[in-house]
């Protein structure tokens, strides 16, 4: 069986490492860590605020960029993570196609539990 991969995608170092940190912790393999600039397609895409108007922009681009990787591959498993836990947001992110939603702060455990629960374990 070949390890689970996430690629991990936000601004923020700090975020970008913690991320790393419960991925690696959980046995997964962590394919990259990019910060939004890139355009990636990514199975988690990540987003910390700049002020509320540009908190929103960034969450946007998230959703912009959901949309194309979904169109892209259907199998795709995007679990957005945002600061902003406003349910337009939230719902937009899900019509997109992301699978699931996280609003930060968040625990290490609770991102797993999303994981497993959108990967079936």
């Amino acid at each position: 069986m070949s390890q689970r991969r996430v690629l991990i995608v936000d601004d923020a170092l700090f975020m970008r490492n913690t991320l790393r940190d419960i991925f690696t912790t959980a046995g997964f393999a962590v394919a990259a860590r990019l910060t939004t600039a890139s355009r990636p397609s990514t199975s988690s895409a990540s987003s910390s605020p700049t002020g509320h108007d540009g908190h929103r922009d960034a969450v946007q681009v998230r959703i912009d960029a959901t949309r194309e990787i979904v169109q892209q591959d259907p199998g795709a498993v995007v679990i957005m993570c945002s600061a902003l836990g406003q349910e337009s947001l939230v719902m937009e992110a899900i019509e997109a196609g992301a699978t699931d939603f996280i609003v930060k702060p968040f625990r290490g455990e609770d991102v797993l539990a999303v994981v497993k629960k959108v990967l079936g374990e």
